[in-house]
């Protein structure tokens, strides 16, 4: 017994461990765009169709330079299958920069001007919309031409007002309407232009785009 308690009495002397040092964390590089895809070259196509390939011959090195100089990708056009293909190189900044160039191009292709296009490289929240007014309205023969009529207007003068006070960029090819600009933004030109197609006079349209412009800039 006696012994039982000297020892539980007895203080165990514990003798300090050396503090294990631990390497240094490693610091990695961030990945380069070839590297993420195991070495793997990465491809976009944009078809050309017939109507886009003479205005895309005119303003070829507009679209090329930025894409092969500031974005960093190697661009050709394939005149036998009449498609411009975009691929990565070695010295991609980012992998995003090739579907901004495929979607540049696709904005041209669809009737945007080069200047207009260009927003797509430089903005990250720009899109494009497409409809068709027969999604709208189902309209067929000079009910037709007078929709188209009423989205343009005398000299384009309808079109221009909706594109400057929802700051979008609209190209009306036949029956089918494609709008370039923030998500806000197309929702804005998107309602006028519904309503034209339903049969509203200019005037109303007017007076509906001066108060949402009003509320947005209020807003910010």
């Amino acid at each position: 017994m006696e012994s039982n308690e000297a020892h539980s009495s007895m203080e165990v002397e514990k003798v300090p461990s050396e503090g294990k040092v631990l390497p240094p964390k490693p610091k990695f590089e961030a990945l380069k765009p070839h590297e993420m895809s195991d070495g793997q070259v990465q491809f976009r196509k944009v078809n050309v169709p017939p109507h886009r390939y003479t205005p895309l011959k005119k303003a070829w090195m507009d679209i090329y330079n930025p894409i092969y100089e500031q974005m960093k990708i190697d661009v050709r056009m394939n005149l036998k299958a009449r498609r411009v293909e975009l691929k990565t190189r070695a010295d991609t900044p980012d992998i995003s920069n090739l579907q901004k160039c495929a979607d540049f191009v696709h904005a041209f292709m669809l009737g945007f001007d080069v200047i207009d296009a260009i927003a797509l490289l430089r903005l990250d929240e720009l899109y494009v919309e497409s409809f068709e007014i027969k999604d709208v309205k189902t309209l067929r023969g000079d009910h037709l031409s007078r929709a188209i009529g009423r989205l343009s207007g005398k000299g384009g003068k309808t079109k221009f007002a909706i594109e400057n006070a929802s700051k979008t960029r609209i190209v009306i090819a036949d029956t089918k309407i494609h709008i370039l600009g923030s998500f806000a933004n197309i929702k804005i030109a998107r309602d006028s232009l519904c309503s034209l197609i339903l049969g509203s006079p200019a005037g109303k349209v007017y007076s509906k785009l001066r108060a949402v412009t009003a509320r947005l800039a209020e807003r910010f």
